[in-house]
């Protein structure tokens, strides 16, 4: 039974709460974790992968926009350990030996006993080798920015989630519209090749009452052109339908022969509750498209602080440990000179307070800049609930309509049956012409073809108001695949000017 429900263990109607569940669980989610319902269920039911249930498994294994969302939120996962990160001490440490020789001589003047000036060369030649290390550890005290970049870096790990559990959602309703588009194409594709079908029949039957002076050259003109127009509306079923069949390969990453279909007794289920009021409130408290969307205005807002902090000083506590060793010698005139080295020891430990003072108004327009983004980041908001609503909305209607829909257009399609099986005997006693039979068998095709597309219309519209309301879960896949119980080939064959063309009429 479609109904609406809450999980606590995902609370997103209240973004503060759900940032908190979400930083408990998120380091405990993978790709197998939020997918083992999934395919724990369709690795059970599905026996082979022409039921809904197996294409969806086949969608969740190989869809690549779902797997690229995967890895879209894995890398938006980062974004808080980064931002931890600069809350944390930060060490470095440097280290190195080094080896040193030099060697010529320096002019020098001097002079002589009797005080005559002179220029001599002093030979000089040094080496030396040292060693040196050193620690530096910074650990912040206070900094506004960092930590508002922290705040802002959880509403962007629990906007990623949401989005990503949004696209999970999305993958369901993208494959059941997928797959039901094909079964609709298979129903459009086979109502036209009975009605080629019936056409060929009537032309055959008006050129035979043509030949005994039944009917007029007319009639039989009329007929061609009916069957004539029959070849080219199957050449386009047969084009709809490998299409369709193009766009769930797509998804799934194969092809299939045979679907399976609703059969004669599928329900038409009421959404329960059964206000459109009730749905639309749990939309805008669930819609996980609307979360995301709240959770972006948050990490907008927490921008702007963290944006104000670039004017505010920050205070950090700085401490190092150096060491540094020095052993030289130096070699004038010959003799060598031992024990010219250093040997150094350093520590340091303080306070540091760092104030910006004027940057060019750059703080100013980084401010201006995340306050603007603020406001875009509202009115996104705004405009995602109000399209959930209208969402939400519209696909109860569907529902409500569909339900409806389908049960006329079931009767719609007995009338027809009926009419056109009145027409042709009455054809055939000659009070029915041969324009009331195509006319008839017009109306018949048609009516199979509405009441086809009706079946999938309301199962679509069914996923589509779980989806608005953000209440869409892989076992709703498999509730729908219940209602499937007659398999059909879908199978569009080779496409080939032959294989699209149907057979001419036989000639007489």
């Amino acid at each position: 039974m479609m109904r609406t429900h809450r999980n606590p263990a995902r609370n997103f109607s209240r973004p503060r709460v759900f940032l908190r569940t979400a930083m408990r669980s998120i380091p405990r989610r993978s790709i197998r974790a939020l997918l083992c319902g999934g395919l724990a269920f369709a690795l059970a039911s599905a026996a082979s992968a022409t039921n809904l249930v197996g294409v969806y498994r086949d969608a969740l294994a190989h869809d690549p926009i779902f797997r690229q969302a995967h890895a879209v939120y894995m890398a938006a996962r980062e974004a808080r350990p980064e931002a931890f990160a600069a809350l944390l001490p930060q060490l470095t440490g440097t280290a190195g030996k080094t080896w040193d020789h030099t060697a010529g001589s320096q002019g020098s003047i001097s002079s002589t006993s009797t005080g005559t000036p002179f220029v001599f060369h002093l030979p000089y030649a040094e080496n030396s080798n040292g060693e040196q290390w050193s620690l530096n550890l910074s650990a912040p005290l206070f900094s506004w920015t960092d930590w508002m970049n922290l705040k802002a870096a959880d509403s962007q790990v629990a906007q990623a989630e949401a989005t990503y559990q949004q696209s999970a959602q999305s993958l369901i309703l993208r494959t059941t519209t997928a797959y039901f588009n094909v079964l609709s194409a298979v129903d459009a594709l086979q109502a036209q090749e009975s009605s080629l079908k019936a056409y060929t029949l009537q032309l055959q039957q008006a050129r035979e009452r043509f030949k005994v002076g039944l009917i007029a050259i007319t009639d039989v003109e009329q007929a061609r052109a009916a069957r004539d127009t029959a070849v080219a509306n199957v050449i386009i079923a047969k084009q709809a339908l490998a299409n369709a069949q193009d766009q769930l390969e797509v998804i799934t990453g194969r092809q299939y022969t045979t679907l399976e279909e609703p059969g004669s007794n599928m329900p038409l289920v009421m959404p329960t509750p059964a206000s459109q009021g009730q749905w639309v409130s749990t939309a805008l408290k669930q819609n996980l498209t609307l979360i995301a969307s709240r959770l972006g205005a948050n990490v907008a807002q927490y921008n702007v602080r963290a944006a104000f902090g670039n004017s505010l000083p920050t205070v950090s506590l700085v401490a190092s440990r150096s060491y540094s060793n020095d052993n030289n010698n130096e070699t004038v005139f010959g003799q060598v000179f031992h024990g010219l080295g250093s040997d150094i020891n350093d520590r340091q430990i303080g306070i540091e307070l760092s104030m910006p003072i004027f940057s060019g108004g750059g703080d100013l327009a980084l401010i201006h800049q995340a306050q603007y983004q603020s406001i875009a980041a509202n009115d996104a908001v705004d405009e995602a609930s109000r399209t959930t609503v209208q969402q939400t909305r519209d696909a109860y209607l569907g529902v409500i309509t569909g339900i409806a829909n389908v049960r006329a257009l079931r009767q719609a399609l007995k009338s027809s049956e009926t009419a056109y099986a009145a027409t042709a005997a009455g054809y055939k006693v000659g009070t029915q012409t041969e324009v009331d039979v195509l006319n008839a068998l017009s109306v018949l095709v048609q009516a199979r073809t509405n009441y086809a597309a009706s079946r999938y219309s309301y199962i679509n519209s069914v996923i589509q108001l779980q989806y608005a309301a953000g209440i869409l879960a892989p076992g709703e896949v498999q509730v729908i695949d219940r209602w499937l119980t007659k398999r059909v080939p879908v199978f569009a064959g080779e496409i080939t000017p032959s294989a699209m063309t149907p057979p001419p009429a036989p000639k007489r």
